[in-house]
């Protein structure tokens, strides 16, 4: 069942966070509803300007509508994320899309804010939520890429005045996450601080409470990159990604959607290597596809479990509606 965006916050704010998965092929999709279904959480399906384009966002969709048919239990959002303009407008006049995310956090402040007061604008009559970014966060993401030296937290007092302005209904917050594998080396926390602070700013500013949403939040396992080293890979070993014991911490904050992709990306990778590695005569791709979904599922229930999402379905199915 879709539902919106809005519905799931409500449910969620500072108890647990959704988790949002990007999913880019048939055998992610598969092993995202089987892994919900499994840890009966509710989540939110991300579908980014490249996936859309890789796959077509009419083959996505379609997709997507053939899932909800196969798992009638799920329950989900579908979210655009880190779209442009003109891509928010697209997913707007759909029909199909739950929430859209606009990113002109690369943009001076008074921009950000008429670009995503316009998203807005044209989102709300027709039912859909907005999510909108202030900061910059490091790292790759699709064709956008920060180095570290121009990566930016949110100034908290910056994000009263821009969700008045704009009336984003959530915000992209840079936390001290980043984009891609390559986050953290060693060990670097979330600030923690700046997430109480833009709560703390919201409430006395007398405006609702503003869901925060966590980009670039993979954990980067080490077991993954090493298996993956393991069986032909040349990936950093110094790589690391967001601790997964800060997630139900950050949520009872205010985060409420955590976004992972790369994670995804890693266990894609480490079982298609090991695969062919161990079996050099095969050719057949639904094998390794296989043995995919199954470890894509075990791995979104694992990761419900540390958003604290696991076994919410119920509570959820209580509060919302279809769209």
């Amino acid at each position: 069942m879709i539902v919106t965006t809005a519905q799931l916050y409500k449910v969620a704010y500072g108890k647990f966070a959704v988790g949002a998965y990007n999913i880019n092929n048939m055998e992610q999709l598969l092993g995202l509803f089987r892994g919900n279904i499994q840890s009966k959480a509710p989540f939110i399906i991300q579908l980014s300007k490249g996936a859309r384009s890789y796959a077509d966002k009419r083959m996505l969709e379609a997709m997507i509508r053939a899932a909800e048919e196969i798992f009638p239990d799920a329950i989900f959002a579908v979210h655009l994320d880190h779209g442009d303009e003109e891509t928010c407008y697209d997913c707007i006049d759909s029909g199909f899309y739950s929430s859209v995310m606009i990113d002109a956090s690369h943009e001076p402040f008074e921009k950000n804010i008429a670009i995503t007061k316009r998203v807005v604008d044209r989102a709300h009559p027709k039912g859909v939520s907005v999510e909108a970014e202030l900061g910059m966060l490091g790292g790759v993401e699709e064709d956008i890429a920060v180095d570290e030296g121009h990566a930016c937290l949110t100034n908290p007092e910056e994000a009263v005045e821009f969700i008045k302005q704009t009336k984003c209904d959530s915000l992209a917050a840079a936390i001290g996450t980043s984009h891609g594998a390559y986050k953290f080396k060693g060990q670097q926390s979330l600030h923690f601080d700046v997430i109480e602070k833009i709560r703390e700013n919201v409430k006395k500013a007398g405006l609702p409470p503003t869901p925060i949403v966590m980009h670039g939040s993979s954990s980067v396992p080490k077991s993954e990159v090493e298996r993956i080293n393991a069986a032909g890979g040349k990936l950093d070993p110094s790589a690391r990604g967001v601790n997964e014991e800060e997630y139900l911490p950050a949520a009872k904050l205010g985060v409420t959607k955590v976004n992972i992709d790369t994670d995804g990306r890693l266990v894609w990778t480490r079982v298609h290597r090991e695969f062919f590695r161990d079996h050099p005569e095969k050719f057949d791709f639904r094998e390794p596809g296989k043995i995919f979904v199954s470890e894509y599922g075990t791995f979104i229930a694992h990761k419900n479990e540390k958003l604290g999402s696991a076994g919410q379905l119920d509570a959820v199915r209580a509060s919302v509606k279809a769209r």
